[in-house]
């Protein structure tokens, strides 16, 4: 509890106490002889002791011209049952108000809780190396691209930047949900917002702190409450035109029974202020927006950060999700997955090595690939010898020529070969062909490809578990490559060879066969995808390898770049939906019942009190249900 929650509850008790000695005089009898006017000071001093705040936010309130709330229809009702000179019943009503109002503070606290852990990654300072070796401390907003920062164990990374000196484990769970810490070294990025582990690391600052991971992740956070979801806004209008309406069915149930003759001016006004009590729509304005947020931490809790209520809605009702393949479904990392000599002509060892030879001077991706492919083989040294007598020259979309032994080394597509009157095999395995050819015969070809997710397959599975009835894949690959990455994770329709362009045309025409029930969710991670991203009804960005134009775009961004999030959001969506109706639909039928129940004068003051506060209470703890919503 907070300083301020546990005042509350020493008032609380100290008042109760009073009621409880003063209600057992009032029932004994003790009170018979007692005047009035000292019964009512002896009510009056606890009544202004635990209702003195109502009583001052109702006044404020007014002279400020917003009349019509809670504090107002609990001050207007309790001056009404002291009119009535029902004593007990108007420090009761105080009281239980103010016991509901505890209860209803610390759950919107508990609620906060996972949204305030994840504030709480911002880094308070920054610690600048300069030239001669001295330690600057400053605050991070001060760190310029370039500047070399000191990070000690237990200290947050104020801003992205590279490992310069140093090796650590780095706790990234703030961040993307994951508890095993991630080793890093001489070479690595760490992002901002992560707390360095045992080591000491030197980072030299890649990007300013109001353009580091951490500073658009808090920023998202705040924006969240602002972007509502239709059931938000619809409680908010609701509430606007409610409690006046009540308000002035409490005056006139007050005033017309008395004046047509039909009851006493007491009853018309028990019934009146019972009326008026259990009308506070707070049980919703409360309870609703609660869910979602409930909703959005536990979405923070696995490493997802939603940007809005709106998108966690929106998100519930997926029903198509679309995919870009490369740096989504794939690693977008280029891997040797196939070393097929030519009949006798080399070994696979052999012929591996002879194109890591011709590849090791070229920076083009494939070449890359095969003289790693080669290294993680034989090791590094083994490369170095050959380095000094590699010879290569590039061919422009063709490969490239180099000498090997004194003979002639062509590595390259098929297009080289035919140019070069080489008879040789297709290779049978999808991806990216390298053929190789020795003094002008083929020797064999090696096969790169784009390796797929572990964790894809598994996802698409998942996501069909949860109700998305169809998974499409759009990239601007091959076809053949994109066919074989789909059967291999279960993707149901493809489409390859597409421009960006070519996207949002495919995403305009999957969202017109959509129907308003129904969402299209976009999932990517690369600059070309932002576009998509704010055309779909739900984009997700990659937040980890993801672009800063996609993570802009996206209304989600998964931290950690696993996309088995995805069911699991949608999840989490799903129940936070089915917890805000039962809301609406419990408040409004118990609140509904005690009003008819209080106009006909069945319904007492207590009965009114958990209408107004019990049911508040209730709906609020079960929008707590949708923190603990399984991972």
């Amino acid at each position: 509890m907070t300083k301020k929650q546990k005042k509350v509850r020493n008032r609380i008790l100290i008042v109760l106490a009073l009621f409880v000695i003063l209600l057992i005089c009032d029932k004994t009898g003790l009170f018979d002889k007692t005047p009035e006017l000292v019964r009512f000071v002896l009510y009056l001093i606890p009544y202004i002791i635990i209702g003195y705040d109502v009583i001052r936010k109702a006044a404020i309130n007014i002279s400020h011209g917003q009349v019509f709330d809670e504090n107002f229809l609990m001050m207007i009702a309790t001056f009404g049952a002291f009119g009535i000179r029902e004593y007990s019943e108007a420090l009761a009503v105080m009281l239980f108000y103010q016991v509901g109002e505890l209860f209803q503070s610390y759950a919107v606290g508990k609620s906060r809780q996972s949204i305030t852990e994840m504030m709480s990654i911002a880094p308070e300072f920054a610690n600048i190396v300069s030239d001669d070796g001295q330690v600057k401390e400053v605050d991070p907003e001060e760190v310029s691209i370039g500047d070399v920062l000191l990070i000690r164990a237990g200290e947050k990374i104020p801003v992205d930047a590279e490992v310069v000196e140093g090796d650590s484990f780095i706790d990234t769970a703030a961040l993307t949900g994951e508890s095993v810490p991630r080793r890093v070294a001489v070479g690595d990025q760490v992002i901002s917002g992560c707390v360095n582990g045992e080591g000491v690391l030197k980072v030299r600052a890649t990007k300013v702190y109001e353009d580091s991971t951490v500073a658009k992740i808090l920023e998202l956070v705040e924006n969240a409450s602002n972007k509502k979801s239709r059931m938000e806004n619809f409680i908010t209008r609701f509430a606007k035109y409610y409690t006046p309406v009540v308000t002035i069915g409490a005056v006139l149930l007050a005033v017309l029974p008395p004046l047509f003759g039909q009851m006493a001016f007491s009853d018309s006004i028990r019934r009146a202020c019972v009326f008026l009590i259990v009308s506070c729509p707070c049980a919703l304005v409360i309870s609703v927006p609660l869910g979602f947020f409930g909703g959005i931490g536990a979405a923070s809790k696995i490493g997802v950060l939603v940007k809005g209520s709106n998108y966690l809605e929106a998100v519930s009702k997926a029903s198509t999700v679309v995919f870009d393949k490369t740096g989504t479904l794939t690693k977008g990392e280029f891997k040797v997955t196939s070393v097929t000599p030519y009949e006798n002509a080399v070994t696979a060892d052999e012929l591996l090595k002879i194109a890591a030879f011709g590849e090791a001077v070229s920076n083009h991706p494939i070449a890359k690939s095969i003289v790693t492919a080669y290294q993680e083989k034989f090791g590094e040294a083994a490369l170095k010898d050959m380095l000094s007598d590699a010879n290569s020259k590039e061919l422009a979309g063709h490969g490239l020529v180099s000498t090997y032994e004194g003979k002639e080394l062509l590595l390259g597509n098929a297009k080289l070969m035919s140019d070069e009157d080489i008879s040789f095999d297709l290779a049978k395995e999808v991806g990216t062909a390298v053929y190789v050819a020795l003094d002008k015969k083929f020797i064999g070809s090696i096969v790169i490809s784009d390796v797929i997710k572990s964790e894809a397959k598994d996802a698409i599975s998942l996501m069909k578990k949860v109700g998305v009835k169809n998974t499409v894949m759009l990239t601007g690959d091959r076809k053949e490559t994109a066919l074989d990455v789909a059967s291999k994770i279960g993707i149901d329709t493809v489409e390859s060879e597409l421009l960006p362009a070519d996207k949002v045309a495919k995403v305009e025409k999957l969202l017109t066969s959509e129907d308003n029930d129904n969402k299209l969710v976009f999932v990517g991670d690369g600059i070309n995808d932002a576009p998509v991203l704010m055309r779909a009804d739900v984009g997700i960005a990659m937040g980890s390898l993801g672009s800063d134009a996609a993570i802009e775009a996206a209304d989600i961004v998964i931290m950690d770049d696993d996309i088995r999030k995805i069911s699991q959001i949608i999840k989490i969506a799903r129940k936070t939906i089915t917890i805000v109706k039962e809301n609406i639909v419990f408040a409004l039928a118990v609140k509904l019942l005690i009003l008819v129940l209080g106009a006909l004068g069945i319904a007492s003051m207590w009965l009114a009190v958990f209408g107004d506060v019990g049911v508040a209470v209730l709906a609020i703890l079960n929008s707590m249900r949708a923190l603990r919503l399984e991972r």
